[in-house]
């Protein structure tokens, strides 16, 4: 069974949105190795519309990135109730029906890991449903002040099994979890 991952740029503070505002200069070469594997094992991704939207209109026009040589060829599938069928990013579709149906038979297909990349609400979603084997989050050494947070006060209390963790040699914070097991 493949797995559903996702790894999100934090803060000290929790913020996971538009990590280029509180990420500095601590983007070490042990993050991007770290990176690099992620992006190894992964084949598939999926998005939000908000990660969709804005990803689509960037990294197309950005080729030469190393994350845009990575993200344009790939599988892409995109959770969203207000975009059409027609998505214009190379091998993007839209996700047609119920997204957790869509994810648990994605899975059972052949294939390498299964990235959710950026897309808040949508990591948000598959963790709660318990479809997300893997959340990493690096925590860049900034507290960012303001911008959205993974983790929303009304979530329910949800128990996580640490699997990694280490420290790059500019401080952030590379934590895995996976489900808790009982």
């Amino acid at each position: 069974m493949r797995k559903v991952t996702t790894g999100l740029f934090a803060s000290v503070d929790g913020v996971v949105q538009d990590p280029y505002n509180f990420q500095y200069d601590s983007f070490d070469d042990e993050l991007g190795a770290a990176m690099g594997t992620f992006m190894g094992r992964t084949d598939t991704v999926l998005l939000g519309r908000n990660s969709y939207a804005e990803w689509s209109e960037w990294w197309p026009a950005h080729p030469e990135d190393p994350f845009g040589q990575w993200i344009n060829p790939i599988e892409k599938h995109v959770a969203s109730t207000t975009l059409g069928p027609d998505l214009s990013w190379q091998n993007a579709s839209l996700i047609q029906g119920d997204v957790h149906a869509f994810v648990r038979d994605l899975k059972q297909q052949d294939g390498g890991e299964i990235a959710v990349c950026g897309s808040v609400t949508l990591v948000r979603s598959l963790l709660f449903a318990g479809l997300l084997d893997e959340l990493q989050l690096m925590v860049h050494p900034a507290i960012a002040g303001t911008g959205r947070k993974l983790f929303e006060p009304t979530d329910p209390p949800t128990r996580l099994r640490l699997v990694s963790s280490t420290v790059t040699s500019k401080g952030n914070v590379l934590s895995t979890y996976g489900p808790f097991a009982d």
